[in-house]
């Protein structure tokens, strides 16, 4: 189970943090911060967001590969996949293909198990004696994840609506 516990928190917690990275360093193919913070921006949010979102993708899955803080960096996560997928990706319907909210599920729900579960005895947190699962962390990161989220997507504007293209001209299109 603990071999388990460390692939899950492996594979979704660096799978989040080389997200965030794309964002504040243009890693992996990235926009990088000053475009992600305009995409952000035509978002709806303000031009900080790339960065906080960047941060607490980077930040908190590396905290969730880790095993350390466990239930914060589970809500972390939950949060910034959750404003994801409401504020760009649901309107898509599910599939990844048609820019669904398929991969902030995948990542999200995952992140957030880790706090009802715990992180298991391969972590930082087993290391420094901290037990911090069960159904009590499992819904404090529920909750913490919710109100994050709620805080973002309360301050988001509505992003003005499209304008018809002049003629001879295309659309562009805002992605995520």
């Amino acid at each position: 189970m603990n071999i388990g516990l460390l692939l899950l928190r492996a594979v979704i917690g660096l799978t989040l943090a080389a997200h965030g990275s794309q964002k504040l360093f243009g890693w992996f193919g990235g926009p990088g911060l000053e475009k992600a913070g305009a995409g952000m921006q035509k978002m709806g949010f303000g031009s900080r967001a790339a960065l906080l979102a960047g941060l607490a993708e980077t930040g908190g899955g590396l905290f969730l590969a880790l095993g350390l803080a466990t239930p914060a960096a589970a809500a972390v996560c939950f949060a910034v996949m959750l404003v994801a997928g409401a504020s760009v990706h649901f309107k898509n319907g599910f599939f990844l293909a048609k820019s669904g909210y398929e991969f902030n599920l995948v990542l999200g729900i995952p992140a957030l198990s880790v706090a009802f579960t715990g992180p298991g005895s391969l972590s930082i947190d087993a290391l420094l004696g901290l037990d911090r699962a069960g159904a009590f962390w499992g819904l404090a990161a529920l909750l913490v994840g919710l109100a994050g989220a709620g805080v973002q997507l309360a301050l988001r504007k509505t992003a003005p609506a499209a304008q018809p293209a002049a003629a001879g001209t295309s659309p562009q299109k805002a992605t995520a």
